[in-house]
């Protein structure tokens, strides 16, 4: 049982995937952030055009509060860092796109009499041809810098910069729409303030904020837990510290500011703080951190569904808000705090100020956060396909930042519009003819966890799920110049190993010298993609469900399950994923794919892997992240090895029933996942 739970362990216990961002120069929370993209419903009934207005329209009766500025990245760096991001992003788009990599092993492109025939349009470019036209089309001298002294999202700033990217799509001869929300966002106080008095002595009032904190007071000792993760506050537990009602004190970064105040309310203290160590990001002891600490993504007023203005909201709220204090606090703040702190040392490792604080290190929270509805819009510009027009390749970049915004807005707001000019250049001069529609999209209240890019997705659910082949993120692209870094769903890594070869940069040509150094600069991340490369990358997926459902297994105590409900029904579902991913593997190698139809359906066959590990049975609104193996909650396989721990140890919290249904809905999870990568009907796999 132990070598079992210890096996699960080290693989599910690494350190939570975070669907939330805040944002410094720095990308203080690492590649880990994205929305869970199970996309939206149906574009064609729902999308309106704008017909030949070029603004949004967009009368806000509230004059938002103005953020104090982060540092921000130069011009001059944006400017040679997006060269790098647009040669890769471009690649990785028209990989997907064309599907004449020579490099391959194998091509879903048409031959020349099916294009003619279905669609009237010259042959596809040669991957080389491409590759040399992409080249002549990017340069740093044609990138606009869009920026405005503040555009926080539903603000002037916001519509402004939202008519300027809509006048360049209409300038592309692209087809434009927007949409339109209205959205619960929580802002710093119009008038008054957030403070904290640490030891009765002098009061202080940061500048910067956390949304969808909780409101009032809170009173009590405080307690340094390191990052703020699990396993941080494991540690504290097992030095027998008393946290309840403690105010805990923790470094920006490793995980979102959500996930560490989920982790604080777990143990039961009363307020977080969150201060950026000089160790980790010397930005300045007075620079503010924004953020938010929604656990999950939206707007939380809204779980499950659309904020559209006709849309009748019943009175739910989503899980992930915190019900416990939330405020970040300068370097200069925390550094003064942990310095008077007294009572035990800290374990090793944890910093230099080596003392966490006891009982009579007292110290007052104060959070009096507004709750204000807002109206955004989201906007959009189409390329159409010439073969798969009803399959979309989504790029997307955030629009609003709580300042000017560079690292978090600027750069990928033009980055999205220097790429919608120059692919639209090739397709329109050039002859570049994309096989899938391009969605070009600017986001809205990105900020407050990704609410403008959710409420569309939310929105348009149906639609999306089937036919949204791709998402491209452009948040945040440029945070540095000392590295490279891309997160993506596991399916789609040998993808980008792929592409990485092909870019020539100083930045990351070290990393193509070998693919230790590729998997080193490879993020995991939330499954924000659709796979449709058809070479083998289905096969990472099962891999990881298998190796679960056999360890899990060997860990189950057979008392704690009737006999309908075995272990063994666990393993063969995860055999059947096995089998049906080697089936179709079998498949592609055996199928003339220089066929259309037998090309689309193989890749229709691989969209379904991502989007069916999502539970279906749990909520939005409980379970933001419904993913079973890169999500969070019970349902996942974590939360299922998590359960059979608290069960062995006779934990107040363990509960068999509920398990054996955890179990059963995991089962069949996997088991539906099987059978939708089988394809037809009748290759189901019987066996089970």
């Amino acid at each position: 049982m132990d070598q079992a739970r210890s096996a699960i362990s080290q693989i599910f216990n690494s350190e939570p995937h975070s669907y939330t961002r805040f944002n410094l120069p720095d990308n203080m929370e690492g590649d880990t952030s994205q929305v869970e993209m199970i996309q939206s419903s149906d574009m064609n009934e729902e999308v309106g055009e704008n017909g030949d207005e070029d603004h949004l329209s967009h009368k806000s009766n509230r004059q938002p509060h103005v953020a104090q500025n982060f540092e921000c990245t130069t011009k001059n760096l944006c400017f040679m860092a997006a060269t790098i991001v647009f040669t890769f992003v471009i690649g990785y788009l028209t990989g997907y796109l064309v599907h004449k990599n020579k490099d391959l092993n194998c091509s879903c492109a048409p031959s020349e009499d099916d294009i003619t025939h279905e669609t009237g349009a010259v042959p596809f470019m040669d991957w080389d041809d491409v590759r040399k036209l992409l080249g002549d089309k990017l340069n740093t001298s044609n990138l606009e810098i869009l920026s405005s002294s503040n555009h926080r999202a539903g603000s002037p700033g916001d519509e402004d910069l939202g008519n300027k990217v809509i006048k360049k799509f209409k300038k592309y001869g692209m087809k434009t729409w927007t949409d339109e929300y209205f959205v619960k966002v929580q802002d710093p106080p119009a008038s008054g303030y957030n403070r904290i008095v640490f030891k009765n002595d002098s009061e202080e009032r940061p500048t910067g904020f956390l949304s969808y904190s909780a409101s009032g007071t809170a009173r009590g000792a405080v307690l340094y837990a390191h990052y703020g993760q699990e396993d941080d506050f494991q540690q504290l537990k097992d030095m027998n510290i008393n946290m309840n009602n403690r105010v805990m004190l923790v470094r920006a970064g490793r995980i979102s500011f959500a996930e560490k105040v989920a982790n604080a309310a777990k143990v039961n203290a009363s307020a977080v703080l969150i201060y950026p160590d000089p160790i980790d990001y010397p930005i300045g002891n007075d620079t503010s951190l924004f953020g938010h600490v929604h656990m999950g993504s939206g707007d939380p007023y809204t779980p499950g569904f659309s904020s559209f203005n006709y849309t009748q909201f019943p009175p739910v709220q989503s899980s992930g808000l915190p019900h416990i204090l939330a405020q970040t606090i300068t370097t200069g703040m925390g550094t003064k705090i942990l310095r008077q702190l007294g009572g035990r040392t800290q374990p090793n490792g944890w910093g230099s100020i080596n003392k966490l604080g006891d009982e009579s290190d007292v110290i007052t929270v104060e959070v009096n956060n507004v709750l204000t509805e807002k109206r955004i819009n989201n906007v959009f510009g189409v390329i159409k396909g010439f073969v798969d027009a009803d399959r979309y390749v989504v790029i997307g970049a955030q629009r609003d930042a709580w300042g000017p915004g560079f690292a978090a807005s600027t750069v990928g707001t033009s980055v999205l519009i220097e790429l919608a000019r120059s692919i639209s250049d090739m397709v329109e001069n050039d002859g570049f003819k994309p096989r899938r529609s391009i969605v070009f999209a600017s986001w809205s209240a990105g900020e407050y966890g990704s609410v403008g890019a959710t409420e569309w997705l939310e929105g348009y659910l149906s639609s999306l799920s089937m036919k949204a082949v791709a998402y491209i993120n452009l948040d945040g692209i440029v945070t540095g110049q000392d590295g490279f870094k891309v997160a993506a769903s596991p399916l789609l890594h040998s993808l980008i190993q792929n592409t990485l070869k092909e870019v020539t940069s100083h930045l990351i040509s070290s990393l193509t010298t070998n693919s230790t150094n590729i998997s080193a600069a490879l993020q995991i991340l939330t499954p924000c993609f659709r796979d449709t490369a058809i070479n083998s990358p289905v096969n990472q997926a099962p891999q990881t469900v298998w190796v679960s459902a056999q360890l899990g297994v060997s860990a189950l105590q057979p008392q704690l399950l009737p006999k309908t409900l075995t272990g063994q029904w666990l393993v063969m579902a995860s055999g059947s994923y096995n089998r049906v991913s080697s089936i179709l593997t079998a498949d592609i190698q055996n199928s003339d794919l220089e066929n259309t139809e037998m090309c689309r359906m193989i890749n229709d066959r691989i969209m379904t892997v991502e989007r069916n590990f999502l539970s279906p049975y749990v909520s939005p609104i409980d379970s933001p992240f419904r993913h079973i193996l890169l999500g969070s909650g019970p349902h996942t396989l974590k939360g299922l090895s998590s359960h059979l721990d608290a069960l062995k140890s006779a934990s107040p919290e363990a509960n068999a029933e509920l398990f054996r249904n955890q179990l059963a809905q995991a089962t069949w999870t996997i088991q539906a996942c099987a059978n939708s990568l089988a394809g037809d009907i009748w290759s189901l796999d019987n066996e089970f």
